[in-house]
């Protein structure tokens, strides 16, 4: 059962009103929750996906090099005992792109009443 929380009103109040502020700090809290939930869902599922990446990469990198990586790493894939180190490209992708969500979802504080005003006053005087 799902509740949509953006049309929780009274009977008697209309939908075209302008919000007041108690409901727009409610919105703007439903979008923050919202936004918090869809950012640690996609992490899950992408750390599900990374996880099962590195175990492809080292299941084959085991096969191609004839057992584990006694002699290190190295960017070639046909040296016995050495690993092909491509792996840390699309890690390091994901690590950024997951830093740069999480800096959008937990970084951004909502846009004050002062900074539009502000805003409007600046624009204004452009004019």
């Amino acid at each position: 059962m799902t509740h949509d929380t953006f049309h929780d009103t009274h009977a008697d109040s209309d939908p075209n009103a302008p919000a007041t502020g108690g409901q727009l700090a409610r919105q703007q809290a439903i979008k923050q929750i919202e936004r918090k939930r869809r950012f640690w869902g996609g992490t899950i599922v992408a750390g599900a996906g990374m996880v099962l990446l590195v175990v492809i990469w080292a299941t084959s990198e085991y096969h191609n090099a004839g057992g584990w990586p006694a002699d290190g790493f190295s960017q070639s894939s046909g040296i016995h005992d050495v690993w092909n180190y491509w792996i840390i490209y699309p890690l390091g992708v994901w690590v950024l792109l997951t830093a740069a969500s999480a800096w959008f979802v937990f970084g951004h504080k909502p846009i004050s009443e002062s900074e539009i005003r502000r805003e409007i006053e600046r624009q204004g005087q452009q004019r």
